[in-house]
């Protein structure tokens, strides 16, 4: 399996499917519960300009950078997107990322699962030695769910970007390696176990 072959994946309370145009209307709806895109610290498209995002995300796909996924909940509906991103093979690393989801499910099972469906694929399907996340140093809650899953903080890359709105985004770096791995996938499955 190649690093940026599309491939679904599937839990208990979420799949994570290839991102299409089919998924339009319901992240429309999605991403305007909690109106997402107002947030200064992280960048979520406004209603508008999610087929435009769509668009981005399958260009990034086939120039072999990226797999973007839509978040299916157990309804059917789609709940949000995330994706492998800055894919690279022959170091055998992705990162986790682009990540987002409705208001109604975050801090949920799903966003548990989610993840543990990626860093399962990536470890053992993909053979990855390491999996990063990033975002950005106000973005606690971000942080947070980040160290929650068991990564650790690799570094701050600081004034990493210019911000949508002209700010300095410092970049918080974190990682889980492969030797990491099984203690990490052994608690998000009790996690998921306990919900």
């Amino acid at each position: 399996m190649s690093f940026a072959d599309s491939v679904s994946l599937h839990g208990h309370h979420v799949s994570l499917v290839p991102l299409g145009y089919a998924h339009l209307d319901d992240l429309v709806e999605a991403v305007k519960d909690g109106e997402l895109w107002t947030l200064w610290y992280t960048t979520i498209p406004a209603p508008d300009r999610l087929r435009a995002e769509i668009d981005r995300r399958l260009e990034l796909h086939k120039q072999g950078s990226m797999i973007p996924f839509a978040v299916i909940e157990k309804s059917g509906q789609a709940v949000g997107m995330t994706t492998f991103m800055h894919i690279d093979a022959v170091n055998r690393r992705v990162e986790i990322g682009s990540t987002w989801y409705r208001k109604r499910v975050q801090r949920s099972a799903l966003n548990t699962e989610c993840k543990l469906l990626l860093l399962t694929h990536a470890f053992e399907h993909l053979n990855c030695i390491a999996v990063e996340f990033r975002t950005h140093f106000f973005n606690q809650q971000s942080r947070t769910a980040i160290e929650r899953l068991g990564a650790r903080l690799d570094g701050i890359l600081r004034q990493h970007m210019i911000a949508g709105n002209g700010t300095l985004r410092d970049t918080c770096v974190y990682s889980i390696l492969d030797r990491e791995w099984p203690a990490v996938k052994a608690h998000l499955s009790h996690r998921l176990e306990t919900t």
